[in-house]
């Protein structure tokens, strides 16, 4: 895959929040970028800095994978074709911005209900607020053990 790190997170935002609005678009690239910068935990050692090993890894963002459950995704980040505004999202979080409600958010999760869980994915995060379809979530300290 020859993207670039800018054109994998417009992917991944178009992608995974495309239709969240600007807010919903811009929490998701902070999750992803706050994973970049994470200073301990899994994201520390499986990142390295790096936004493309942040995006491919493993079991991480449905829209990462070319297959769920056996069968083909479509909507994956190959089949993405950014617009201005995803690049724009994309720009404005590699330069160091984050949403004040999402700014040490490292998950988010569309729970296709009304309601948020309040830890995800488990005791190493704690629900921080919802914007649009999407649950956003901090690191507890447990995070950092990981």
């Amino acid at each position: 895959m020859a993207y670039s790190d800018r054109e994998l997170l417009a992917r991944l935002i178009e992608c995974e929040a495309g239709g969240e609005g600007d807010n919903g678009m811009k929490a998701v690239a902070g999750v992803v970028m706050n994973r970049v910068h994470a200073t301990g935990g899994e994201y520390a050692r499986v990142g390295q800095g790096s936004i493309r090993k942040i995006i491919m890894q493993p079991g991480q963002f449905v829209c990462a994978s070319e297959t769920e459950g056996g069968a083909y995704n479509p909507q994956n980040i190959y089949n993405m074709e950014p617009t201005d505004v995803h690049y724009e999202i994309a720009d404005w979080a590699i330069a160091g911005n984050r949403l004040p409600d999402v700014a040490e958010s490292l998950w988010f999760y569309n729970p296709y209900s009304n309601k948020c869980r309040s830890n995800f994915p488990s005791d190493v995060g704690y629900f921080q607020t919802r914007i649009g379809d999407h649950c956003f979530y901090n690191p507890t300290s447990a995070y950092f053990k990981t």
